[in-house]
């Protein structure tokens, strides 16, 4: 287990820790310091990564000694610590989370663009009773949904190149973070659907915008 100590940084610096449930299910990234906190409220129930940090603070005017604490990369939280709202498995539907989703490859002609030049295109148009669900959405670039218009791939004549699915928490975490540890990539990689396009792509670069 590698251990650093972390002095005074600016924040960006600073890791993110994962913490997880008592079952081991990937819960929520959380600050340095409310990892912290969960240690000092005797709230972390075990740990699970590979790296450690030590968090340095002021002095005691007492005995001269300097505070620390230390936290692990990914902890796991007791379950009376944890919200019942945030344990929910699916997450939030968002442009941004979709972009992530399909590797910012457009569902129709197969490039690779930017994200300013990619829109969210509803395979089955709301305007035809289409729901804004994770299942029933894909990446377009902006050409494909122009031409798409208010219809179905079918009707427009256009070929779906991949199938629509739900990310699950551990996916959704990748993607919600630029600056995994490595320990904490490998944990969430072992929890990614059979589905998910991340699966052997994990090394790469998960948050290119």
């Amino acid at each position: 287990m590698h251990s650093t100590q972390l002095r005074p940084l600016h924040p960006n610096r600073r890791p993110m820790i994962l913490t997880l449930d008592m079952f081991g299910q990937p819960h929520r990234w959380v600050t340095w310091q409310h990892a912290l906190f969960y240690y000092s409220k005797n709230l972390v129930a075990w740990d699970a990564g590979e790296q450690c940090f030590t968090f340095v603070g002021g002095y005691s005017r007492l005995t001269g000694r300097r505070s620390e604490m230390t936290a692990n990369s990914i902890i796991a939280i007791k379950g009376r610590a944890l919200h019942p709202r945030s344990l929910h498995q699916t997450p939030p539907l968002s442009n941004r989370e979709l972009f992530h989703r399909d590797r910012q490859i457009c569902g129709y002609c197969g490039d690779t663009f930017s994200t300013t030049r990619l829109t969210r295109d509803h395979i089955k148009p709301v305007s035809q009773g289409g729901a804004d669900i994770w299942m029933n959405v894909v990446t377009a670039c902006r050409n494909c949904n122009q031409r798409k218009a208010g219809r179905t791939p079918e009707q427009a004549h256009m070929l779906l190149l991949y199938a629509p699915y739900v990310p699950n928490k551990a996916e959704y975490l990748i993607l919600s973070n630029r600056n995994i540890l490595t320990d904490q990539m490998d944990f969430l990689a072992r929890h990614l659907p059979a589905q998910s396009r991340w699966r052997g792509a994990t090394h790469l670069d998960h948050a290119t915008a």
